[in-house]
């Protein structure tokens, strides 16, 4: 399983890096597009419908991103948007945690794939918005759900259980514990506070999440890094409910040894539009 992983993610790097760091954007928004189909047929599966509608579902949902690029959105201010995803993420998301896993089956199935479809979309679009304002920006971004994750791994691991007794969600993900999660807000502030030292040294101004955040001051930086990363718990969570759902550990086997597309990115779903709410408002 671990070699499986290793040789898995660096093909996903090799294919990943040169298009991230390529001079023009499109090829990355290209790449990503071919992720969200996936992603799509996922999401579509795990709620119920297969075979060829499931696949027509994920590229439908591509689709729209790419008429999007083509409209001309990535370029436009979409701050109405980002602040209504944002707020919806919160209310839905924590409803949707507190009804539980029997709850999820018993709302509509279109209404289901609709809204996973419209939460992958709106991710590219956040995404490709963050590419636009720079690498460094969305590096920083994806850093700090990376961080997120390792820091609430290693923090699990090591006292999880220890302070507080109750686990985290235990009908939902019964590894995950709330010394995790105070983990990985601790990793994720102390990455800001690197990220942007570093940016200042080495004199960028703006160009990360952290110094941009960090405009507004040292507090509001911290408070908005600890809500990013509640967010990306948020997005772990909501994944977790719905495979356990649909009976499935990954949302498939289309990446050996990491499960699915949406294994990868489903810290993603809620933090890339909240960080551009943050950042546009």
């Amino acid at each position: 399983m671990l070699k499986q992983r290793v040789i898995t993610a660096l093909v996903l790097l090799a294919v990943l890096l040169p298009t991230l760091f390529y001079e023009q954007p499109e090829p990355f928004f290209a790449l990503t597009l071919m992720f969200i189909a996936a992603g799509g047929w996922e999401w579509t599966r795990m709620n119920g419908v297969g075979g060829a509608a499931a696949w027509a579902s994920g590229l439908a949902c591509a689709a729209a991103c790419l008429a999007i690029w083509a409209w001309g959105g990535l370029a436009r201010s979409l701050t109405p948007v980002w602040v209504l995803v944002g707020g919806l993420w919160v209310l839905l998301g924590a409803w949707v945690l507190a009804r539980g896993v029997a709850a999820w089956s018993t709302h509509g199935r279109l209404l289901r794939v609709v809204l996973g479809l419209l939460a992958l979309c709106v991710t590219w679009v956040a995404m490709a918005q963050a590419r636009l304002q720079g690498i460094n920006f969305l590096l920083s971004v994806l850093a700090l759900v990376w961080m997120a994750d390792i820091s609430a791994y290693f923090a699990g691991r090591a006292v999880g259980g220890k302070i507080c007794k109750r686990k985290l969600a235990a009908s939902i993900s019964p590894g995950k514990s709330w010394e995790g999660v105070w983990g990985g807000m601790l990793g994720v502030v102390l990455l800001a506070f690197f990220w942007r030292y570093g940016d200042a040294a080495a004199g960028r101004v703006g160009v990360s999440i952290y110094t941009l955040l960090a405009g507004r001051g040292l507090s509001f930086m911290v408070l908005a890094c600890v809500f990013l990363c509640a967010m990306s718990v948020v997005g772990d969570l909501v994944e977790s409910l719905v495979k356990r759902s649909a009976g499935v550990k990954d949302s498939s086997g289309l990446l050996p040894g990491h499960g699915g597309v949406l294994d990868r990115v489903d810290a993603l779903l809620p933090t890339l539009p909240i960080a551009m709410m943050l950042v546009s408002v």
